[in-house]
């Protein structure tokens, strides 16, 4: 994955993070703690709608 976001509702525990990779025409999403599993993947414009809601 290329890029390391943390969540933003972040505890002072960092260990809770997630890995994004961004691939032409999708954002790949997965727990950086388990690398080995599931990952989800979306759209670019859901993901940038994910963060408009989420990160405000």
């Amino acid at each position: 994955m290329s890029k390391r976001v943390r969540g933003g509702h972040q505890q002072t525990d960092s260990s809770n993070c997630m890995e994004v990779a961004h691939a032409p025409g999708a954002v790949h999403v997965r727990d950086s703690k388990t690398q080995g599993g599931p990952r989800f993947v979306v759209s670019p414009v859901a993901w940038r709608e994910f963060l408009r809601r989420e990160w405000r």
